[in-house]
């Protein structure tokens, strides 16, 4: 799929679908004036008799419209210009397109998207992200990708950096919907190797004895119960002077987590292939920041395990030993994530960052306590908390921070170990598996994304099929790209 700047006649040239985007001052429009003419004023007409809505994200379809070069013309809301959220071009572009890829077309062109250049990048990558969907494995596709986006009023550097953010989230996105047959340690961390393809990356993969050597006793516990072996992986990027301290992305890689002996039902597992959602994270972002060429150094490290279940998988009552030396008493093995977190976050360290931030579908608890559209912030910093919720909230991403008082500490204390995996009962799990976290980053500036609501659709959005969504993809890419 090709994406690029149009910029000749609007009217006289042909297209298979024209996407018109339209706010609550679509009379100021010089293009709508363009098509309202063509059509002897019929868009003019439908807008003010409102069977065309500019209310956010409504759309009207016009098969053939006398006048126009299109076999289709497709209005979409876009709000007011005032008060519109953030998140409205990227989602009214990715439901626009989501419409139009159900069934195969060749040239679409959009127009009437204005702004600034991060709406407009969201717009873009909204887009791409729309029209792919999660059925890798299907014969007959659900959603299909246009040969060619074209977009007008937009110059083509504003094109292609929409476009290098789609192809993150996107990657991102099949990684999380690849079933676990064929997404386990050893190939998510080939999928990773890739990366390493420029130059200007460095992927470095621990295998299990490499993982032994280094004391890895709490993400090869969680291990055992795999025939699968597991795998860590670093990949470092160097965008600024050797002697700027890095950025450390950390994400948690279970590729598929049965609960173990706490096992999941059946319905609360089929899923579970998504809980290596935070590991996708960390390598759409690290994909896209290196096509951005951006100017800070970077480490991405993930932990790859599987949690299953055999008669050697870790028990409730046994204690494993951290990297870091501390001690951890197993109440859950549901608990999982956290343990493999635990030495990534140790390796970390080992990198003298400046500041961390590690991606994980931690909790069901954040769901609970926030929903399933918003990812939950846990850190030791307020200011670097405050950075990341920032340029969430510029670009439309839902975060919302969650308190880290010192009482949750106590309830993680354990009794014969120095520290147990969960909390006392099931109240505060999200902030409990956080403070378990902070256990692992000494005196680092560090937060901690729960993304376990946003980064997996169980059903399809307008905006989004079913499956991956590439949560915080954007958000973070903005963030490092400024």
């Amino acid at each position: 799929m090709r994406c690029e700047s149009f910029s000749n006649d609007l009217v006289l040239s042909a297209c298979d679908c024209l996407v018109l985007g339209l706010d609550t001052e679509w009379a100021k429009s010089s293009e709508l004036a363009k098509l309202n003419e063509a059509t002897n004023g019929l868009l003019k007409q439908l807008i003010e008799t409102e069977e065309i809505s500019t209310k956010p994200l409504k759309m009207t379809q016009i098969v053939a419209p006398a006048g126009l070069q299109t076999k289709l013309l497709l209005t979409v809301g876009l709000g007011s210009p005032g008060s519109r959220d953030a998140n409205v071009y990227s989602r009214a572009a990715a439901a626009a397109l989501k419409v139009i890829a159900s069934k195969k077309r060749g040239i679409v062109r959009v127009v009437g998207f204005q702004g600034t250049g991060l709406s407009l990048r969201g717009a873009v990558s909204g887009a791409m992200v729309g029209c792919v969907g999660q059925d890798l494995f299907r014969k007959e596709k659900s959603l299909y990708q246009p040969d060619c986006i074209q977009w007008v009023g937009l110059d083509e550097a504003t094109v292609q950096a929409g476009v290098i953010l789609g192809e993150s989230i996107n990657f991102t996105r099949r990684l999380v919907n690849l079933p676990p047959n064929y997404l386990y340690p050893e190939t998510l961390a080939d999928e990773a190797k890739q990366l390493g393809r420029d130059d200007s990356v460095k992927v470095e993969v621990w295998d299990r004895k490499r993982l032994e050597a280094e004391g890895c006793g709490a993400l090869l516990g969680v291990a055992r119960g795999s025939v699968r072996d597991p795998r860590l992986v670093i990949l470092r990027y160097n965008g600024a002077a050797a002697d700027v301290a890095p950025t450390v992305l950390v994400g948690k890689g279970v590729t598929f987590d049965s609960g173990g002996y706490s096992i999941k039902p059946t319905d609360g597992m089929l899923t579970m292939k998504c809980d290596m959602a935070g590991a996708a994270t960390v390598l759409g972002i690290m994909k896209a920041a290196v096509q951005f060429q951006v100017k800070h150094n970077l480490v991405a490290i993930i932990g790859l395990v599987e949690n299953l279940i055999s008669g050697d998988a870790f028990k409730l009552g046994d204690v494993l030993t951290a990297r870091s030396g501390k001690t951890i008493e197993i109440h859950n093995t549901d608990a999982e994530g956290r343990l493999v977190l635990a030495d990534c976050l140790n390796v970390a360290l080992d990198q003298k960052p400046a500041r961390i931030v590690d991606f994980a579908t931690l909790t069901g608890a954040c769901c609970v306590g926030l929903g399933l559209e918003i990812s939950g912030l846990m850190t030791n910093n307020e200011a670097w908390q405050s950075e990341i919720k920032k340029a969430a909230d510029a670009c439309g991403e839902y975060t919302w921070p969650l308190p880290m008082h010192a009482f949750f500490t106590e309830q993680i204390a354990g009794k014969i170990a120095d520290i147990k995996n969960v909390g006392e009962g099931r109240y505060g799990g999200a902030m409990t598996a956080a403070k378990f976290l902070q256990e692992f980053v000494a005196d680092v500036a560090w937060t901690h994304i729960d993304i376990a609501g946003p980064a997996f659709l169980d059903s399809p959005k307008p905006w989004c099929d079913a499956g991956g969504t590439g949560t915080l993809v954007r958000t973070f890419v903005e963030l490092l790209s400024n």
